[in-house]
């Protein structure tokens, strides 16, 4: 026995999932009137067609900071999709601001553990599950690639545009003073707070580097070793915070800056949007011609 459809119905269930109306209807048909069930439906078929975008490359979309009211936690994140047109539509950019509030509420920093919270508390469907869906809308693979977050003493942040974002723990409350500090990181991106910091592998590579070049110049390896020091104590004055010069005020260092304030940088994180991502080149010229010979 048919079961009838009322339009309202039909409209009732667009409304909840923002799914196409034919889809509605025919869940609700399959489900037999019961809305719950075809709401089920309409989540398991969505899951489904955004699984299929899954393989694709998801380089493009925004980095989320979030800082709690009193400034002693904050969360980054990185919300991936395929498109710069996908990463400014309504749908994605309030779904990262749920997904960064609600690490925020929970101090989540694992992407796991996010996106199996619900969305509020209280509520039935997680955001493993809303991602599905807001892939299905977008037609686009969407996923949460890394989130973090820092606790302490005074946590400060900056976000440039949607594209980069750094946290900052101080070692003492002064919120103006991370802030800047995150902006200086933001535009200058350093390897580490110190040269107790940096990764040794990478500095023996620099110095193999360096010593390559200076032994072309022919001087004794006494004369190479004191340019090949010069060079090094260079690179990392270059890639450490502490000694680089504060791009608001070049004249002085953050060192300095930090020491004028008696103040420590504990701690901090820097997100740029798709780093690390392999993006897929695509040549639409070969593209065209290859479907011009039917290839």
């Amino acid at each position: 026995m048919s079961v009838s459809i009322s339009a309202s119905a039909v409209k009732e269930l667009r409304k909840i999932t923002d799914a196409p109306m034919m889809d509605c209807k025919k869940a609700l048909v399959q489900a037999e009137g019961n809305m719950d069930d075809a709401i089920q439906l309409l989540r398991e078929k969505l899951a489904i067609k955004a699984d299929k975008r899954a393989l694709k490359i998801a380089a493009e979309g925004v980095v989320a900071i979030h800082l709690t009211p009193d400034q002693t936690r904050g969360i980054i994140l990185e919300l991936n999709c395929e498109t710069d047109f996908v990463s400014r539509d309504e749908n994605f950019v309030s779904f990262s601001k749920m997904l960064v509030s609600r690490a925020a509420q929970t101090f989540t920093s694992n992407v796991t553990d996010l996106m199996s919270l619900s969305l509020e508390e209280g509520a039935e469907t997680n955001f493993s599950v809303a991602c599905k869906e807001l892939a299905s809308k977008t037609g686009e693979n969407v996923q949460l690639r890394r989130v973090d977050g820092l606790e302490g003493c005074c946590v400060g942040g900056y976000l440039h545009g949607q594209k980069i974002g750094v946290l900052v723990q101080l070692d003492q409350m002064n919120v103006e003073l991370a802030k800047d500090v995150a902006m200086h990181i933001a535009a200058t991106n350093p390897q580490s707070i110190d040269v107790h910091g940096l990764d040794q592998d990478m500095l023996a590579k620099e110095r193999e580097i360096y010593t390559n070049q200076a032994k072309e110049s022919g001087k004794p390896e006494a004369i190479i070793a004191k340019m090949v020091d010069g060079r090094i104590a260079k690179y990392e004055q270059e890639v450490c915070l502490v000694s680089q010069a504060f791009v608001k005020n070049p004249d002085q260092s953050i060192g300095e800056l930090l020491a004028s304030h008696n103040a420590r940088v504990v701690s901090f994180i820097r997100y740029e949007l798709g780093e690390g991502i392999e993006k897929e080149t695509v040549d639409f010229a070969s593209e065209v011609q290859a479907q011009i010979k039917g290839e």
